[in-house]
């Protein structure tokens, strides 16, 4: 695969019992479905393989790193939501999440949800927004099973992903088109001078509006994560991330969180209300109006 090119991706099973999910998902995204993947091993870049574990997007044994799959019940989701730091964490504290108000967040790039599902274990309810079909596929069989992984816990009498995972919903779509929409349907309800209360209840608008776009790899490729170096093949950057800005502040009731790479410069060249500055990370904050609490 050349750097221009697009990678090669098929649809693969690992077992007969799923070869009906498969075909339904190959139709979906208009894949070809490979079938014996060891015999035919060079002929893709990856695979979006069922398994026992989920939906895996398998890379060839040339990529040298492993299978990425979503898994919200695993080690390491519940390894954050108990030891993550809680409301001293720097997304919470850049989304405003305080002992008395967790905000309902538009994650417009959602990826495989984990700023998502940290925001829903700190008590935000959080809609998430994936427009690449690869990546929203991972991201949907994970939230499956993450719920079912909730209700066999929930007959067990435990109640800790339950919670996280029902304030967690995800929609398919472009951000750029959701956004647009959604600022059209306020401004329709402004000429009719209603209070703030009803135009709340006519359409939907988050509290914040959380933005992490996608942008290019490090020179030291060696030091990039498998995930960034996958997503970077198929999903390529976001050109298009500085014109969400305008209407994230217009959809958004408090704030709009951009999450930046440390040492980036701002989106749209718009220099926010204050930035909250981490080793690798950096989260700027477009402040609208106070926070309630």
């Amino acid at each position: 695969m050349t750097a221009d090119s697009l990678p090669i991706i098929r649809v693969a099973y690992e077992s007969i019992s799923f070869k009906p999910q498969a075909q339904v998902l190959a139709e979906k995204l208009s894949l070809p479905i490979q079938v014996d993947t060891d015999a035919f091993a060079n002929s893709f870049d990856y695979l979006l393989e069922f398994t026992q574990q989920g939906l895996a997007l398998r890379p060839s044994a040339d990529k040298g790193y492993g299978s990425i799959i979503c898994d919200f019940a695993g080690s390491e989701h519940s390894h954050r939501r108990r030891y993550g730091g809680g409301n001293g964490q720097a997304i919470a504290k850049a989304v405003g999440v305080s002992g008395k108000f967790a905000p309902q967040v538009l994650d417009l790039t959602a990826g495989l949800g984990g700023d998502g599902f940290v925001l829903a274990s700190l008590g935000c309810n959080v809609c998430m927004l994936e427009r690449n079909p690869i990546v929203h596929s991972l991201l949907a069989d994970g939230l499956s099973r993450g719920i079912e992984a909730a209700r066999q816990e929930l007959e067990q009498g435990v109640d800790e992903l339950s919670s996280v995972i029902n304030r967690l919903s995800l929609l398919e779509g472009n951000a750029a088109n959701y956004l647009s929409d959604l600022v059209s349907r306020i401004t329709q309800l402004e000429p009719q001078a209603q209070v703030q209360e009803e135009q709340d209840t006519a359409v939907w608008r988050p509290d914040v509006v959380y933005v992490d776009p996608m942008f290019p790899l490090r020179k030291k490729s060696a030091k990039v994560k498998k995930q960034m170096q996958a997503f970077h093949a198929i999903v390529g950057t976001d050109p298009d991330a500085d014109q969400l800005l305008a209407n994230a502040l217009t959809v958004a009731k408090y704030r709009v969180v951009v999450k930046r790479p440390a040492g980036a410069g701002f989106l749209a060249e718009t220099k926010p209300n204050y930035s909250l500055e981490g080793k690798s990370t950096r989260y700027d904050i477009y402040a609208l109006k106070k926070l309630p609490g």
